[in-house]
């Protein structure tokens, strides 16, 4: 079994950013800031909200964490989008009523959209990013046979734009899809992003494929994803360590996400 380890990729990338944003500080005098907005209470989302704090502190980007009632959602993504000192803004998802998910990240300004979620967003998903890097970081072919798993907002939706775009060939599934065990047993690359613990077993995974696990749900009190353990005991496959795959990549490219938006506001003579 080879380990596509982000961790690794995430360090190399992460003493990158830190040099921008001294630069910035001490160069351009701008503090890059991002802004995280958050309704629900659930400890899948606080953990990733420490993890961007922790992050964040390491490479000297303010974070602020806003926790606004569903009635001042709308007005708290527009004080910060006229906010000039708030750079990147993203919507810790999901959100406690989720009826007003696709308005809120179609609200946040197009450039301060670090998530890339809004329909007018200016800057790629971050999590799509991220597996985008975490495959080129281990020269991953991607002119193959692809198969993503979900069609949510976060990782799926966004992934299989990113690539189809770059002219990929990528077959998406729904959890419920009829075909799509036998399907993916043709898969050169299989990413799963269902939220659905055990979902991805050995029998639907080939000799030689690469998989990606993207998902995150909470099950007796930890934080895991769609492929079953069997699948880590092969040796013929490349795969995502349980801990430490696309996630700090993902967090990597949201802050570079940031950056780039900071970036852009200084102002040269």
């Amino acid at each position: 079994m080879r380990s596509l380890n982000g961790r690794e990729l995430a360090d190399f990338i992460k003493e990158r950013q830190a040099r921008q944003v001294r630069a910035l500080r001490q160069a351009d005098h701008v503090i890059p800031t991002l802004a995280i907005v958050q309704t629900s209470d659930n400890p899948v989302i606080d953990t990733y909200v420490r993890m961007k704090q922790r992050y964040g502190e390491d490479i000297l980007v303010e974070v602020e964490r806003h926790r606004p009632s569903n009635e001042d959602l709308f007005s708290t993504i527009i004080a910060l989008n006229d906010d000039p000192s708030v750079h990147g803004i993203i919507l810790q998802l999901p959100l406690d009523d989720e009826s007003q998910t696709q308005e809120a990240v179609d609200l946040v300004a197009p450039a301060k959209d670090v998530d890339g979620l809004g329909v007018n967003a200016e800057l790629v998903p971050a999590t799509a990013m991220a597996i985008d890097w975490l495959l080129a970081g281990y020269n991953v072919d991607l002119l193959k046979q692809i198969g993503i798993i979900g069609e949510g907002r976060l990782v799926g939706a966004p992934l299989a734009k990113l690539w189809k775009t770059a002219g990929r060939n990528v077959t998406t599934f729904n959890r419920n899809s009829d075909d799509m065990k036998a399907r993916l047993a043709d898969m050169d690359i299989i990413v799963t992003a269902a939220g659905v613990p055990e979902l991805l077993k050995t029998e639907d995974v080939k000799s030689g494929a690469v998989v990606v696990d993207a998902a995150t749900s909470a099950e007796h009190g930890k934080i895991v994803g769609d492929v079953s353990d069997a699948l880590y005991q092969r040796d013929d496959i490349s795969i995502t360590p349980k801990i430490g795959g696309v996630g700090p990549l993902t967090v990597t490219a949201l802050f570079d996400n940031v950056i780039r938006a900071a970036q852009k506001t200084v102002v040269k003579d």
